[in-house]
């Protein structure tokens, strides 16, 4: 072990043992656990919560929302559904059915278009004779007949996440990816690739896109700056998914491509956290990816979060706000043993690209 030099003094001297990769990895406790989230949000039960992201912000959603966090439903008729066919339509798995959004331009261009009073149509995709809408295309899973209902279904569910907006204090956005696919017509970015749900892939028609650190910072900035100018003070609490890519365009490894991805991510993360009043980063990334919190906790295929890794994200999520409700289970013993089960499905387009895997 080392000694401590006499007579000198460091500004290591007496920080705390969280500070230190070595008694804060070697065994993390819970005291060292908590101290991964530090929020400068103060949430309690009466906290009005809007959930988006990409497909591990599922886990957010519908863990907090059964554990009574005040998480708001803008689209609710899934009530009167059977849980699994609700969730086959987009009801209850975020704040509105807006699927997932995986990027930060596409939540930058749901603001805009639900804060507008003359939205952009979505462009159309088709699948055995019906019409989806490439914006959202998993919540209608057989389509539509036409792209007129296409565009009235749009209108009708920008008008609920506006409702939703103007009702949130704080929004838990989980960042998942920084590819994706640009509609050359209008410039919107799509949440996955035509081919992949619906439509055709043509490159006459789209183009790939792989964000940029300035461009992902610009997007988040624009989106508070839209709210804020609409009246809405709400403020963003940022995750980062831990899953890696599926598949990647880029045409780099996939692992090489994760990385690119995730570091882009969490440096935006790193920086609006330590700027800007209006954003604070909760580092589920760290607990599922690193050996923080006991990890890493993947399941066997090394890619989805393992049921033990999820329930202490969400664990140090509830520790961190005391007065808040507990999630269902506590952080695990750093020792618990990974049955290689992964959490409970989520809805999720980019997995459907392993089914292109040569």
């Amino acid at each position: 072990m080392a000694r401590r030099p006499a007579g000198r003094r460091s500004p290591y001297a007496d920080l705390p043992r969280a500070a230190f990769w070595r008694s804060a990895m070697r065994a993390p406790d819970e005291a060292t656990v908590a101290a991964l989230y530090r929020p400068k949000f103060d949430l309690t039960p009466q906290t009005r919560l809007m959930t988006a992201g990409s497909c591990f912000a599922q886990h957010l959603h519908r863990t907090l929302t059964r554990a009574g966090w005040n998480v708001l439903q803008g689209e609710g008729t899934g009530r009167l559904l059977p849980a699994s066919l609700a969730r086959d339509y987009g009801y209850n798995i975020y704040s509105a059915r807006y699927g997932n959004i995986y990027t930060a331009r596409q939540l930058r261009q749901l603001i805009e278009d639900a804060l507008s009073d003359t939205p952009r149509p979505a462009p159309v995709w088709t699948r055995d004779g019906r019409v989806f809408d490439a914006l959202r295309p998993t919540v209608e899973p057989h389509g539509l007949d036409s792209a007129d209902l296409v565009q009235e279904a749009r209108r009708d569910h920008l008008a609920c996440v506006r409702g939703v907006l103007a009702e949130t204090d704080v929004l838990i956005f989980t960042l998942g990816l920084t590819e994706c696919w640009i509609d050359r017509a209008t410039g919107l970015a799509l949440p996955t690739a035509p081919g992949t749900v619906a439509g055709q892939f043509d490159p006459d028609t789209v183009t790939f896109h792989n964000f940029t650190y300035p461009e992902v910072l610009a997007d988040l900035c624009a989106s508070r700056d839209l709210l804020h100018a609409a009246g809405y003070p709400v403020r963003i609490l940022l995750t980062v998914s831990p899953v890696p890519l599926t598949a990647t365009a880029s045409d780099a490894h996939v692992g090489v491509a994760t990385t690119y991805s995730k570091s882009v991510l969490r440096a935006v993360c790193g920086v609006l956290e330590a700027q800007d009043p209006d954003f604070d980063y909760f580092p589920a990334y760290e607990i599922i990816t690193t050996t923080a919190a006991g990890g890493p906790h993947f399941a066997r295929n090394r890619r989805d979060p393992s049921a033990t890794g999820v329930d202490t994200v969400l664990g140090v999520f509830a520790m961190a706000h005391g007065d808040g409700p507990a999630p269902e289970t506590a952080p695990p013993p750093t020792e618990a043993p990974d049955t290689g089960k992964t959490a409970e499905e989520v809805a999720c387009e980019e997995i459907l690209l392993e089914a292109f895997r040569k």
